[in-house]
């Protein structure tokens, strides 16, 4: 396994283990979450929800061994979830848009994923 490789791994691995803390019920994470962000909806609590929506789909593309979430991008705003990047096979593009549309929070995605070219020589 080459540098490159094990570098995606481990951040999917942080990605993923932050997004399953979040996602406990009761775990500390989740917990300090909500009691830390502002009833009233502050200006900290968007930026917040939008990171905890990224996660959450970052972890769902990890629970998926189909998907390497490795050169793919993630940003959401108010439940709007936008992917980027690319991936190895057409199918994947399909598969990472119905992926972030399970994930609780997000009201839409926009795919703007694409197939890797090989070099041609």
């Amino acid at each position: 396994m080459n540098a490159a490789k094990i570098l995606k791994l481990a951040g999917v691995l942080i990605v993923l283990a932050s997004g399953y803390a979040w996602s406990q019920p009761g775990s500390a994470s989740g917990a300090q979450a909500a009691s830390t962000t502002p009833a009233s909806g502050g200006a900290g609590a968007p930026k917040q929800s939008n990171r905890a929506l990224r996660r959450a789909v970052y972890a769902a593309f990890g629970k998926d061994k189909s998907i390497d979430a490795g050169s793919i991008g993630v940003s959401a705003k108010n439940g709007a979830v936008t992917l980027t990047g690319t991936v190895d096979e057409a199918s994947q593009i399909d598969k990472a848009a119905t992926l972030a549309k399970g994930v609780p929070g997000v009201v839409s995605v926009q795919n703007k994923l694409t197939v890797k070219r090989g070099f041609s020589q």
